[in-house]
């Protein structure tokens, strides 16, 4: 269930892709694409990002790769057991810009959720240049997610990924079934590929920075829709990767190598 044009910086180049993230690559980067069932591929950022998953509700393994780093976070989040957060923790969001100022946009998820991007003199821009962060581009945004109030979310970025070709992840999230909320209705209860088999909900390792972007890559290639408020790593040193704002899925789970396993309510 859910718990409820301005001076920009850029940084190039990112890691190798693996044998399987090149396998799986599009002839233009940046591009969501849709695979069969609950298969989903997508490259992140236009900067040889990739990730894919397939993942069924019999329960097969997903396998989902990503290669890019972050490198700063704009302020340190509190790492704490249980997996609550004592104020904003890091998280992310994919979607498509609506609007720009001077040092902040607003984008618009695939669910139609809106959510305001603060840039500071350490964001980075991955995938194009500082101008393509403009109305209309889609891009996954990483960094210090503020979900206090039910009705706003403000994430202050780390990383702008620019996806070129990119749809802010609609096709992605129709693909794979990710639930718009929608107030009054009943929250569904399903799950699809593999879960820790001990995993309780609450449980875990808050965690910040890289170690955290990582794994919200990995989610946001494969779950759109959502804004990931919080990383927690659990004690098989997996990830459980919190959405809110949508009806499902709540939790999307990674492995400890950025794969993406499986996903509940």
């Amino acid at each position: 269930m859910n718990d409820y044009d301005s001076t920009r910086h850029s940084s190039a180049g990112s890691a190798p892709e693996s044998a399987d993230a090149r396998r799986f690559s599009p002839k233009k980067k940046g591009a969501w694409m849709m695979g069969a069932g609950l298969a989903a591929v997508a490259v992140i950022g236009g900067s040889g990002v990739a990730a894919a998953a397939t993942l069924s509700p019999s329960g097969s393994t997903a396998s989902a790769t990503t290669t890019a780093a972050v490198t700063s976070t704009p302020t340190p989040t509190p790492t704490q057991p249980g997996g609550a957060r004592s104020g904003p923790a890091d998280g992310g969001a994919t979607g498509i810009i609506e609007s720009t100022s001077s040092s902040s946009f607003t984008i618009s998820t695939a669910t139609g959720i809106d959510v305001t991007v603060d840039e500071t003199s350490a964001t980075k821009i991955h995938g194009g240049p500082a101008k393509d962060v403009q109305k209309g581009t889609s891009v996954l945004v990483l960094g210090l997610v503020d979900a206090t109030t039910p009705a706003s979310t403000t994430i202050t970025a780390a990383q702008v990924d620019v996806q070129p070709h990119g749809d802010g992840g609609v096709a992605e999230a129709a693909k794979s079934g990710v639930m718009p909320f929608d107030q009054g209705a009943p929250a569904p209860t399903k799950t699809v590929g593999t879960i820790p088999a001990d995993y309780t909900q609450g449980e875990g390792t808050l965690v910040s920075g890289n170690t955290a972007y990582k794994a919200v890559e990995a989610a946001q290639a494969v779950f759109p829709g959502g804004i990931v408020d919080r990383v927690v790593q659990l004690a098989d040193g997996s990830y459980e990767v919190h959405n809110i704002s949508i009806a499902w899925p709540h939790h999307v789970f990674v492995s400890s190598n950025d794969k993406v396993t499986g996903a509940d309510d």
